[in-house]
């Protein structure tokens, strides 16, 4: 196994190296470098990675740090205005693709579990996506980057208890037992984080601040420690991994860690987006390939336009319910677990599952170019837009 492993990273980091410099050459995304690799080095390609789950379940650490720095760069009385501005957004936006994932996946013909596992996948936008391409400066001090984290963290929500019906799928009831319990430990996790950081881990950062991997190894274990907590909870790793990082905001510290975690960050990334191209089975890709660019072109114009109306709606500016829209304009790495879980339940179809995949990618991809050639960005291959 361990051989297995070096292999594996060997090929997708000297791979990516190769497809990166090709990509920044003809001026393309490095998303879409990264997604390439993965279908040509993985089982349906050339076969150089043959089991991609380990790889892909390595990657989730990648989510977990976005969400921590996510969390780290947003103070708690900012988010709390923001989600309550947002909430009724996130709310009807979710149905309103929810409805049109059911409607199209009963035209295409698929059973109504299925359709219904279309709809769910269609609900959430990436968190990936939507904050990989958001300047730092307007994560840390614009309304867009605050407004913009409430809809992704709500969506989370929504998104926990769609799992925990798909989850429940495979004996016909729904769990109201864990539902419960998720609901009641979410404010208990965030007033123990909160304590703990206050009465604890600022007079342990404090007391041993000279020592900077100590500091390193600190904020790991916190927001490791805490996403396991979240899961052990009912709730996601994601969101214990924001509650970790939000707690230790205010601090002097939490832009230190910031800046460290980046690389570890980015490094968790590539192997997730390598892994999403690699379980992509285009062996069947051609039996469901229309109604996937069906799908994924009706979703690329539907988010925009209901972000857009229903941010102006709240009288927010043309310009910025635009750029919201289009940054949330695709389907979400949590439809890709949404699809792991109606499978493995034996919910929904192998084409049904390939069919919400092939749609991600080509969200994916299609919403990075919008955005990376239309809006700042920090990997924008032109100059006039790129913002670090």
């Amino acid at each position: 196994m361990e051989g297995q492993i070096f292999s594996a990273f060997f090929a997708i980091f000297c791979g990516a190296a190769v497809l990166a410099s090709v990509a920044l050459y003809t001026r393309q995304p490095l998303l879409v470098a990264y997604i390439a690799l993965g279908v040509l080095l993985g089982p349906y390609g050339f076969s150089v990675v043959k089991d991609v789950s380990h790889i892909a379940e390595i990657s989730e650490i990648g989510i977990i740090f976005l969400l921590f720095l996510l969390g780290l760069d947003m103070q708690p009385r900012a988010l709390l205005a923001v989600l309550r501005s947002a909430t009724h957004i996130a709310v009807i936006s979710s149905t309103v693709f929810a409805l049109l994932g059911l409607g199209l996946g009963l035209v295409f013909g698929f059973t109504l579990m299925e359709a219904t596992a279309i709809g769910m996948a269609s609900m959430f936008s990436s968190t990936i996506i939507g904050i990989k391409l958001l300047p730092t400066t307007v994560l840390h001090h614009k309304h867009t980057g605050e407004l913009m984290i409430g809809l992704l963290l709500l969506q989370d929500f929504i998104a926990i208890i769609c799992l925990m019906i798909l989850i429940s799928g495979k004996s016909g009831s729904v769990e109201f037992t864990q539902l419960g319990i998720a609901i009641i430990a979410l404010p208990i996790l965030v007033s123990c984080a909160f304590l703990f950081v206050k009465f604890v881990l600022i007079k342990l950062i404090a007391r041993f601040d000279r020592f900077h991997e100590y500091i390193f190894l600190v904020a790991i274990g916190w927001c490791l420690g805490l996403a396991e907590l979240a899961e052990l909870l009912y709730l996601s790793a994601e969101i214990g991994a924001f509650i970790a990082g939000i707690s230790i905001a205010t601090s002097p510290i939490a832009q230190y860690i910031a800046l460290n975690l980046k690389p570890l960050r980015d490094f968790f990334l590539v192997l997730f987006f390598f892994s999403l191209g690699a379980q992509l089975n285009i062996i069947l890709l051609p039996e469901i390939l229309l109604f996937a660019a069906i799908y994924a072109g009706m979703i690329l114009i539907a988010k925009p336009l209901v972000f857009y109306g229903l941010l102006r709606q709240q009288s927010e500016r043309p310009a910025l319910a635009w750029d919201i829209g289009f940054r949330l304009g695709q389907i979400s790495e949590f439809s890709l677990l949404i699809v792991f879980v109606a499978t493995t339940t034996g919910l929904i179809g192998e084409k049904a599952s390939l069919l919400i995949q092939t749609a991600a990618i080509f969200t994916f991809v299609i919403s990075s170019y919008i955005v990376i050639f239309n809006f700042p960005n920090p990997i924008a291959v032109s100059d006039k837009l790129r913002r670090d």
